[in-house]
């Protein structure tokens, strides 16, 4: 008996192509948008490796090698540009990463459809809220004649300069930040406690389990998946933290807590016209955050079975 040969990896594609056309025909914007907007701008990043003039252009600019690195490296900002990111990144991951879990819990848990929808609504604004606004409402409460520092002066208490003391800025960061954007996070982890099959809460009744248990052994693992799926994504930003609150919120009087490699990129790149040294800061940013996506990856892997990739 003659064994018929596989189909040749050609045949294969034609032949799912065919049976999948609508899919990839809308998958095709998405890849020009990936490949116009994301993987053209990388023959640009040879800047870091040349003293870029942009009169000059990429190619007519002097390859300086590791050099625009080595100056990043032995700046006198590297270890606090390094420090700040850490630790502001770290502080978000510990107080605000856990905050809309906990809020879809405690929603999923609320039997008011009306004060739900109320705690909802409330929550969830204060993302379309844009940096600009958000900032200039931290700038007003927590300004010396603010009103937080106003109800300090009423109990008898010192006023405090939230604003110019470098102590208080990482807290005001990443309160501001868990604020604005735990109610719009809670939206995906609700998804997700919806999927959990309902028969499973009642078995857990019928066994005389309370609230607290059914939390802890049913829902709590219902949502494992998407909670490592999103703390893998968040570990691989850790250095990603956006310019724009840090330059709208921050001055001279708090950089040595404030200041950021993003805010320093922009210094340099934009201000400073020091292109080169930018790019070379970012590279190094991306590789940071690229390195502790895969470990992240091959932790959960290892430890829980769930993974990216």
């Amino acid at each position: 008996m003659t064994r018929t040969p596989p189909p040749s990896l050609g045949t294969r594609i034609r032949k799912d192509f065919q049976r999948n056309k609508g899919i990839y025909l809308m998958l095709i914007p998405v890849v020009l948008y990936y490949a116009l907007f994301h993987y053209g701008p990388m023959y640009g990043a040879q800047i870091a490796f040349r003293d870029f003039v942009p009169a000059r252009g990429i190619e007519g600019s002097t390859w300086v090698g590791w050099d625009n690195f080595k100056e990043f490296f032995n700046g006198i900002y590297f270890w606090r540009l390094l420090r700040n990111t850490l630790a502001i990144s770290v502080l978000d991951v510990i107080f605000g990463f856990p905050a809309p879990i906990l809020l879809a819990i405690m929603l999923n848990e609320v039997t008011s459809i009306r004060f739900k929808r109320l705690v909802q609504t409330t929550s969830y604004m204060p993302f379309f809220i844009s940096v600009v606004v958000i900032v200039g409402l931290l700038i007003d409460f927590f300004a010396r004649d603010g009103l937080v520092n106003n109800v300090l002066g009423r109990t008898g208490d010192a006023r405090i300069g939230f604003l110019s003391e470098p102590n208080y800025y990482w807290a005001l960061y990443v309160g501001s930040g868990i604020w604005q954007t735990f109610g719009y996070g809670s939206i995906i982890y609700l998804a997700s406690i919806s999927s959990i099959d309902p028969q499973l809460y009642d078995a857990a009744k019928v066994d005389g389990a309370g609230r607290f248990r059914q939390i802890f052994n049913i829902t709590l693992p219902g949502i494992a998946p998407t909670i490592v799926t999103l703390f893998i994504l968040r570990i691989g930003n850790i250095l990603s933290i956006g310019s724009e609150k840090t330059i709208l919120l921050y001055n001279p009087l708090v950089y040595q807590t404030a200041d950021i490699i993003s805010s320093y990129v922009f210094r340099n790149g934009v201000l400073n016209g020091d292109y080169s040294l930018s790019a070379a800061v970012g590279i190094f940013n991306s590789l940071i955050n690229l390195a502790f996506l895969f470990t992240a990856n091959a932790l959960s892997r290892r430890r829980g079975g769930t993974s990216l990739f």
